[in-house]
């Protein structure tokens, strides 16, 4: 045999063999990527909330009680530790980050131990609890996890949410032989703002109350919030008291943006203090609107305009009062007030901030 012979022979098989032991390597990593083992994850909600201290301060006298107790009540299914549902997904951490798995379960508390069985690999995991109850805001574009939202309806006008969002992000990394607990927390995603009117005499039963300024959805991978060309209007609801003449008008949604010296900063993703207290940034940020329909049947609409953030997990507490033209007023000398008299809504509301 020539060694021109040999040469192509011993080629070939070299090139065989490398390419079994390609195979051979590829099948051993198909199966280490694809071998599964259960894993441990415990779940807490972690509300962290200003309602007790806000509820305290600003209706904290024995005439307040009704009242305070009132919107206590009205608001203990928003701010609540108490989970009833979470959707738990597993994402791809390379190329598009497509969701490998998806858990969904009724929770029923604030803290519960989920053991999952899974491949062992690196996920980003993301966890949202309480969406199933929400008529308002739902997760949507969740098939990966950068795309993955909470969303408010896209009407223009939208109803107050009606249960408290609770969301967490954490990378993951599953190992073999490894006895492995991951703890999640998951944080609140949205906030309320109440408006207490004294009517003063006045008839108010047609008063109607938005609030705008607000997010429309929230990205969980990156826990931002995103502020869409016109910002929702939120429908108030109303909660009252018997012994009370006085009404307070409740919104339930999504954060408002922060002033702007808090986005040169930086902004919080993750709150874990009760101080919401902040200096107030230059610029309107967000508002209440009130109308009111006034005995000879024209309108009076005022907008009370706050410059001080609302942040996830907060209350907000306006206390004002009606006049005889029908505007609201406040003591509160860092809101701003601004009114339309014989105001015409032309089928529609367009707030300005």
């Amino acid at each position: 045999m020539s060694n021109r012979c040999r040469d192509i022979i011993n080629g070939t098989l070299t090139a065989i063999l490398a390419t079994v032991l390609l195979s051979a390597c590829s099948l051993i990593d198909d199966e280490l990527g694809s071998k599964k083992t259960d894993y441990k994850l415990d779940y807490e909600l972690r509300l962290v909330t200003n309602v007790t201290i806000e509820i305290n301060t600003q209706l904290p006298n024995q005439q307040d009680a009704g009242l305070a107790r009132a919107l206590r009540q009205h608001l203990s299914g928003i701010f609540t530790d108490f989970a009833h549902d979470v959707d738990l997904s597993f994402y791809d951490t390379e190329g598009d980050s497509l969701r490998l798995q998806h858990d969904q379960h009724i929770m029923d508390a604030s803290q519960q131990s989920y053991t999952l069985y899974m491949p062992m690999r690196q996920y980003m995991h993301l966890a949202v609890a309480n969406v199933v109850d929400n008529a308002v805001a739902g997760l949507e574009d969740d098939e990966r996890c950068h795309s993955a939202r909470l969303n408010n309806s896209s009407a223009d006008t939208i109803d107050s949410h009606t249960t408290g969002l609770f969301t967490a992000r954490q990378p993951m990394k599953m190992q073999e032989g490894v006895d492995q607990t991951f703890k999640v927390r998951l944080y609140m995603a949205n906030c309320a703002a109440a408006l207490v009117v004294d009517p003063r005499g006045h008839d108010i039963s047609s008063m109607k109350v938005y609030t705008t300024g607000f997010a429309s959805r929230f990205n969980i991978c990156d826990s931002t919030y995103v502020f869409a060309g016109r910002d929702p209007i939120v429908r108030t609801q109303l909660v009252t008291a018997n012994d009370d003449d006085r009404v307070c008008f409740c919104s339930v949604n999504l954060p408002s943006r922060e002033p702007y010296y808090i986005y040169s900063k930086g902004t919080r993703s993750v709150i874990e203090t009760e101080d919401f207290l902040g200096e107030p940034g230059n610029e309107d940020i967000w508002s209440f609107t009130a109308i009111v329909t006034k005995k000879d049947g024209t309108k009076t609409k005022t907008d009370l305009t706050l410059k001080e953030p609302l942040r996830a997990g907060q209350l907000k507490i306006l206390s004002g009062w009606v006049t005889d033209e029908g505007v609201v007023k406040t003591e509160d000398e860092t809101v701003g007030v601004s009114v339309s008299l014989d105001w015409k809504d032309g089928g529609q509301y367009d707030p300005e901030l």
